[in-house]
């Protein structure tokens, strides 16, 4: 039989649900997984911990498909796109998870009963319900400055993923364990982008120094614990940021010295605003961009 386009065949091929970008073929992640909450975990702390991680790797993808028809080279913009994907499909596995032990806040009242959990907690959330950090949330600033703030980005998380393999939760343990091969990625590709551009023309390495500059400063608060975090991490389902402070340190004093960049101070802890919802208004106008199309025709499928 004759299809009209590609995504009518890919549709009639899976049944004609019409969710061909999850549905065509590919192996699901987290096929075979006890979803069970561990004993004595509370569900509320445990969709909130997702909801950390689920954001921070939403809004950087988000960040991330702003370089797309706008990197240096051509191949770079695959490769940006590449890492986005990546992140977001992170973030799919961890807020459907959230989703599942029903911590979505306001977004199901908004999101039509056809929406998946995922979907609602992405597109249907105001900045205030968002949990992600500073670093996630921030402007991109020119690409040094990009590549930058993913090297911190990419190094925090998969500091955290790699311990998280280990968690109590199944969900949790079988993400980070998909992950941490994906952020290994991330983390060396942004690595070697500093290392081009901190030792490569003057003009690159005043770039490269004025981007480690700006993202200094966004370290403050990725190393201080919530309640929540503690108390996961005390249960053996979560990581405790702090520690994973002294890890993250030496690779990016590895990476900026061998780059001929100089090493900031390291700043002072900062409480978690992010963690907790406080937001700037650059996130605010990430999400218009995010959330505008969703919002506009909320009980549409794709």
């Amino acid at each position: 039989m004759h299809e009209e386009t590609v995504y009518d065949a890919l549709d009639h091929a899976h049944g004609g649900e019409g969710h061909w970008a999850f549905g065509t073929g590919f192996d699901e992640p987290l096929a075979g997984v006890d979803t069970t909450v561990p004993d004595g975990v509370d569900h509320a702390d445990l969709g909130t911990y997702c909801l950390m991680l689920g954001d921070d790797a939403l809004v950087l993808a988000q960040r991330l498909t702003q370089w797309v028809t706008a990197a240096p080279e051509l191949e770079e913009e695959v490769a940006i796109a590449n890492v986005a994907l990546d992140l977001l499909g992170q973030a799919r596995l961890l807020l459907a998870r959230a989703g599942s032990v029903d911590v979505l806040g306001r977004s199901r009242e908004r999101a039509s009963a056809s929406i998946p959990d995922e979907d609602a907690l992405a597109y249907f959330r105001d900045a205030d319900e968002f949990r992600c950090t500073a670093l996630s949330a921030a402007d991109n600033g020119d690409f040094g400055q990009t590549m930058v703030r993913l090297l911190v980005a990419a190094t925090v998380r998969l500091a955290v993923f790699a311990r998280l393999r280990d968690s109590r939760d199944p969900v949790l343990a079988a993400i980070a364990a998909k992950g941490v091969h994906e952020l290994t990625y991330h983390r060396d590709h942004a690595a070697r982008w500093v290392l081009r551009l901190g030792d490569g023309t003057a003009e690159s390495s005043r770039r490269a120094q004025a981007g480690v500059d700006a993202v200094w400063p966004l370290l403050a608060d990725l190393f201080t614990a919530t309640d929540v975090e503690r108390r996961l991490a005390a249960a053996g389902v979560a990581v405790d940021p702090a520690d994973v402070r002294a890890e993250v340190h030496d690779v990016l004093t590895t990476v900026l010295d061998r780059a001929t960049l100089r090493v900031p101070p390291w700043p002072a802890d900062a409480p978690p605003r992010g963690r907790l919802g406080e937001h700037g208004p650059e996130l605010v106008a990430l999400l218009e961009t995010l959330q505008g199309l969703a919002r506009q025709h909320p009980a549409a499928t794709w």
